[in-house]
């Protein structure tokens, strides 16, 4: 079971979402991404709708029908998703916080 999927339960957004973070730096076409998530090509159209008007996601097309996608990887709530979710896991394992998590606390005083 996925962190995210421990945290928020399975859900198709949830999952495209975490697939493109798997494989962030990748150009990711519709058939791809229905084939690594295991989803039906029409609800992996339907949850990348929000991510792509958010601007998480970039959509270039290539010729006529061909679409890929990208997670927008210089957008600060992507940047923030991306940091929480290489966090989740190890959190959720009982595993120590980072590095940055300590020096954080300290700075506060916690």
């Amino acid at each position: 079971m996925s962190p995210l999927e421990k945290l928020f339960g399975k859900t198709a957004q949830m999952t495209v979402l975490e697939y493109l973070m798997k494989n962030r730096g990748e150009i990711n076409y519709l058939s791809g991404i229905a084939q690594g998530t295991g989803l039906y090509h029409s609800s992996v159209a339907r949850v990348l709708e929000p991510l792509l008007e958010n601007n998480i996601v970039i959509e270039k097309k290539i010729g006529k029908q061909i679409r890929s996608f990208y997670l927008n990887e210089e957008h600060k709530a992507t940047k923030l998703l991306m940091k929480f979710y290489e966090e989740l896991e190890p959190a959720l394992n009982g595993q120590s916080p980072s590095t940055e998590a300590k020096e954080i606390k300290k700075i506060k005083g916690d």
